[in-house]
């Protein structure tokens, strides 16, 4: 019997191949930190208490931002999900991963403005998923991640029967 296409021995119905959340940088957390001492600073002379709760209210709205900016991505069941967006990977090319001065050049200078792009600046690699869908107007999809090598690599397998893998 043929393998259905899309499908590869690695993928059990239902559980992912590959799932990452791309969360914000320890760094990214410290750095919003400094919303306490200026929320003490500014509020210290009127009242101590409401500088301190200003500045708990403002750094905890700062870590939720932070926490739902953080998009998952996965490769499940046939399917690439980057956040809101889900395409069959039967409608995908090869996905190449970049890190370094090469994933500065895909989110700048060889940018194409019709791409779809799922971009963090606190995660350094990227992945290029080419689409082979005439109907879409976006020639790829440029998605941040953390283990481009991994994820690139679970997109291809996921794109091609057992049989060619």
């Amino acid at each position: 019997m043929p393998e259905e296409r899309g499908k590869h021995p690695d993928e059990r119905p239902g559980q992912p191949v590959y799932r990452e959340r791309v969360w914000a940088s320890p760094w990214m957390f410290v750095a919003t930190a400094l919303v306490i001492p200026a929320s003490l600073l500014v509020f210290a002379p009127i009242s101590m208490v409401a500088g301190v709760v200003t500045a708990i209210v403002l750094y905890s709205g700062c870590v939720a931002l932070l926490v739902l900016a953080s998009p998952v991505v996965e490769v499940r069941d046939g399917k690439f999900t980057a956040g809101k967006a889900q395409i069959d990977t039967r409608l995908l090319g090869d996905a190449e991963a970049s890190v370094g001065e090469e994933a500065r050049q895909e989110r700048g200078p060889r940018l194409d403005v019709r791409a779809w792009l799922l971009i963090r600046g606190w995660a350094d690699g990227v992945v290029r998923v080419p689409l082979q869908d005439e109907n879409d107007p976006a020639p790829y999809w440029l998605v941040s991640s953390r283990r481009p090598m991994k994820l690139a690599a679970a997109i291809n397998r996921s794109r091609r029967p057992a049989s060619q893998g």
